[in-house]
């Protein structure tokens, strides 16, 4: 039997009910576009670690071209592009952040390094509801700019209430080094800072583990509250990728190249085999993840909702 010309079908009813919203907003007199407002993150990020809050700050973040002249020195390009590609990432340029981190004891309000100045510090801090003159404590994992640009701005500390640590073997090396941001930022305030050295511990539950190698006294800290733990690894490891999956390529920042990659190794190797989150000052934000086997190297797993259950 044929089908009556005038017969509507449900699927053509749909289409036309479809249709509907758009003819009605093609009717409606057209407003201004939306600003465009950039790119844009969270500045910190907290979570419960035991009976402590850790809260990460994201101090700054800025691009990079060209980092196969910071990454894989001892990689042919070839290789450099290969390792890119696989994680769908660009060989030309590379995001950096900056991430110094809060842990709030009960009793102390620590920090651990301070950015590239102290305009981003305080400001992050800000953001995640603390003051500068709440700090009790900083703590420098090690002397490069992008670590002690917060400490202090014309010889006047940031954080004013604040005692400051660092590594013995850390301070020495630059104390005759001569450079100029040491020097600006930290040499006025050198009889604040209390010396330490590897196994110490700072406050309960925070243990300095020496890292040598990116510096000659770098450190990292474990963290433990209620038998939780996270590493704050700072520099021991720098990209998510070309430290990670390739420990033994060389790193341009990195003082001693041999002595840092078998550090990389050995606390790449731990935190696998112990299955601890770590913090790293430049991985990608919110900078805290896990760490697995892959091959000859590491592959980095970032936090998703592990730290947020309680």
């Amino acid at each position: 039997m044929t089908r009556p010309a005038f017969s509507i079908t449900r699927r053509r009813a749909l289409m036309g009910a479809a249709a509907l919203p758009l003819a009605a907003a093609a009717s409606r007199p057209a407003f201004a576009a939306a600003e465009m407002l950039g790119m844009a993150t969270t500045r910190f990020n907290r979570f419960k670690l035991g009976d402590f809050e850790v809260t990460a700050l994201l101090a700054g973040t800025r691009t990079v071209p060209d980092p196969q002249t910071i990454f894989g020195l001892n990689a042919s390009e070839e290789d450099f592009a290969a390792a890119s590609a696989a994680a769908r990432i660009p060989t030309d340029k590379a995001q950096f952040f900056f991430t110094p981190t809060v842990v709030n004891t009960g009793s102390e309000l620590i920090l651990f390094d301070t950015g590239l100045n102290p305009g981003g510090i305080t400001g992050a801090l800000r953001a995640a509801g603390y003051e500068p003159d709440q700090v009790d404590r900083v703590v420098i994992t090690h002397m490069h700019g992008d670590h002690i640009g917060g400490v202090s701005e014309g010889g006047a500390a940031t954080f004013a209430n604040a005692a400051h640590v660092t590594g013995a073997a850390e301070f020495d090396a630059w104390d005759m080094s001569g450079n100029e941001t040491f020097e600006a930022k930290v040499r006025p305030l050198a009889e604040q800072f209390t010396m330490i050295g590897d196994g110490d511990s700072i406050a309960p539950g925070i243990t300095a583990m020496a890292a040598f190698g990116h510096t000659p006294g770098h450190m990292t800290y474990m963290i433990e509250s209620g038998g939780q733990q996270l590493l704050l690894g700072a520099d021991f490891a720098n990209h998510y990728v070309w430290s990670l999956a390739y420990p033994d390529w060389e790193v341009r920042f990195d003082r001693d190249k041999e002595m840092a990659a078998k550090t990389r190794r050995r606390i790449l190797d731990m935190l696998a085999a112990d299955k601890i989150p770590f913090i790293g000052y430049h991985m990608p934000w919110p900078a805290m993840g896990f760490v697995e086997t892959r091959g000859d190297g590491f592959h980095y797993v970032p936090t998703s909702y592990q730290m947020m259950l309680e």
